[in-house]
């Protein structure tokens, strides 16, 4: 053709022309020749003609023909002009990417079997094709163009089919990495799940979270990062989240509700408890920067998801970070769920908790330095839910036995006195602790109930603290007085109500004298068992020494002394049988 273009000059189009028909005489041959190959191929394997080469894939083994192969491999052509050996027999691929099933399709395209191209074995089938050099500029229309097509025209044509695509891609990795086959089917599946959350297509509108949830953690990361960067709202991705936590740690979060908790054993097997922790570790990493995106008790079921599972200490930090961001939305049921074991029968971590409230209190109080006021003295009515709800709390852990007085306390006095406007909770909890811990001493209870405020009680509780056997001395006296109190002011109490801090003040002077009261009735007792007892002893001596005739004289004769009571008035003589009463001395008490 060159030859005749420089012997005859043509002009520009006539020499397009005749490369036009240049190029398609050679693409003919070329159909031609692999149309031929194909026959060729069926034939082969119609006439059952006995196999040339073996081909080893993992522990498979195919028995094949060498002509069929180098017809549509490259890779296999060199492998067979490269070998050292005069007729090579053995072939191994087992490093072919998708393994023998997959190879299975490849080997079936080279014989000219019908098969299907699927959206689950496409990527693999490109992939193997990459392998083994199955390219359109070795042999026309082979399996690199035809796989090729299936993925632009059908394979990322929907979300569904681009998430399938992508899945059995993580099969193939890193050869689909470097395809960017990957990476297409990310673009198109963000695209479309963007879509899908902006204006639903069907019912449930939350289907596409449903489709997500098929994916691995980390192209399911990789989907997220996608959306949020097309400016997804942080709702749907919050809410696409919570359903691939639920479906891939279906143990220990089967909802978000702590309600189905105890229907199920977490998992006890070291390697599926490490596989866990990470997959949880690349959730919270995947949580969006907004605080408000997640409910609270999905966070606090993370947050005991991470401390069973032994997650790292930035994967809680960060949980803990979040749930007190949102504690005042906070119930009764969310503190639980961090509380207990799985089958809800023993405490679990109150540490936790512990660190949450002591967070949660360390926010309000610098809100409340930046507003120039004293939390001690007024707190917010965000602090006044969270105390009552802690109230509640501790009433329904006190009834474990393994919980110990400092934890209890320690959890009631993180909340700031002036957060409790009334203490009749805490007195509930304080009250049932007590009950389920009958052997406490005096000093014991003593300690639980220094978190109570006795004047915060109402008239209810304190009727009821008076009659409470199971509260030691000092809180009885603290009741019974300040009913007392309330008695003898109500009258005035119409004309002038009296401060509430001098009324502390004095109840806390006169229980103290109460107590003073208690200490001398006490030392007294004991000065009268002393005295009993010496005079007991005295008794005994006395009647083993009789008196004498001149020692009951002498005894006499003083009597009869005028000058005895200090003076020379013999007024002053009384008689042996009338006794001198003394006034006696009264010190102000209460019975």
């Amino acid at each position: 053709m060159l030859s005749q273009a420089k012997r005859c000059p043509l002009p520009f189009s006539s020499c397009k022309v005749e490369a036009d028909r240049a190029m398609t005489s050679s693409q003919v041959t070329s159909s031609t020749i692999s149309l031929e190959m194909e026959r060729t191929a069926e034939w082969i394997l119609s006439q059952g003609i006995p196999s040339d080469v073996v081909v080893q894939v993992g522990e498979a083994s195919f028995p094949l023909h060498k002509f069929v192969l180098v017809a549509k491999s490259n890779y296999i052509r060199k492998l067979v002009m490269e070998s050292r050996e005069k007729d090579l027999t053995r072939i191994d691929l087992s490093n072919i990417p998708g393994g023998a099933a997959t190879f299975k399709k490849a080997i079936e395209f080279c014989y000219g079997v019908n098969f299907e191209i699927t959206v689950q074995n496409a990527a693999p089938l490109r992939c193997a094709a990459e392998y083994l050099q199955m390219t359109d500029h070795y042999c026309e229309d082979n399996l690199v163009g035809r796989t090729d097509d299936f993925l632009s025209q059908v394979g990322l044509s929907s979300l569904s089919s681009s998430l399938k695509v992508l899945k059995s891609c993580e099969d193939v990795l890193p050869l689909a990495e470097e395809l960017k086959i990957v990476d297409r089917c990310i673009d198109a599946a963000s695209l479309k799940a963007c879509r899908e959350a902006e204006f639903p297509s069907r019912r449930p509108t939350s289907w596409w979270m449903e489709e997500l949830t098929l994916l691995g953690v980390a192209s399911f990361g990789r989907i997220v990062r996608a959306m949020r960067a097309r400016g997804a709202k942080a709702a749907a991705l919050a809410g696409a989240i919570m359903k691939y936590t639920e479906r891939n740690l279906r143990d220990l979060v089967r909802d978000h509700s702590g309600n189905g908790t105890r229907s199920s054993s977490p998992p006890t097997d070291p390697n599926l408890i490490s596989r866990q922790c990470e997959l949880l570790q690349s959730i919270v990493a995947l949580l969006p920067s907004e605080k408000a995106a997640f409910p609270i008790n999905f966070l606090c079921c993370l947050l005991r998801c991470a401390i069973y599972l032994k997650s790292s200490i930035g994967c809680k930090k960060e949980l803990e970070k979040r749930i007190i961001a949102l504690l005042e939305h906070m119930t009764v049921d969310d503190l639980l769920v961090l509380s207990f074991t799985y089958d809800g029968e023993k405490l679990f971590d109150l540490e936790s908790v512990r660190r949450i409230l002591s967070g949660f209190v360390e926010k309000e109080k610098s809100l409340a330095v930046f507003n120039a006021s004293d939390l001690t003295e007024v707190c917010s009515s965000t602090m006044q839910r969270v105390a009552k709800v802690v109230d509640v709390y501790l009433g329904e852990i006190a009834i474990y036995v393994d919980l110990s007085i400092s934890k209890f306390n320690g959890i009631a006095n993180i909340v700031p006195k002036g957060a409790r406007k009334m203490d009749d909770d805490l007195y509930r909890a304080v009250d049932i602790y007590l009950k389920a811990h009958p052997n406490l001493d005096e000093l014991e209870r003593e300690k639980v109930c220094s978190v109570l405020d006795p004047l915060k009680l109402s008239s209810e509780a304190r009727l009821h603290a008076s009659q409470n056997k199971r509260l030691p001395v000092q809180i009885v006296l603290h009741a019974l007085y300040y009913d007392q109190l309330k008695l003898r002011s109500a009258p005035s109490e119409s004309h002038n109500k009296q401060d509430s801090a001098t009324t502390r003040s004095q109840v806390l002077a006169d229980v103290s004298l109460i107590r003073e009261n208690e200490e001398l009735r006490s030392e007294l007792t004991m000065m009268k068992m002393y005295v009993s007892d010496l005079q007991k002893s005295q008794g005994a001596k006395s009647l083993q020494r009789r008196p004498t005739f001149f020692s009951s004289m002498s005894k006499t004769l003083g009597k009869l002394n005028p000058f005895r009571q200090g003076s020379k008035d013999t007024s002053n003589i009384v008689d042996d049988s009338e006794e001198v009463k003394k006034p006696r001395r009264r010190r102000f008490s209460i019975s």
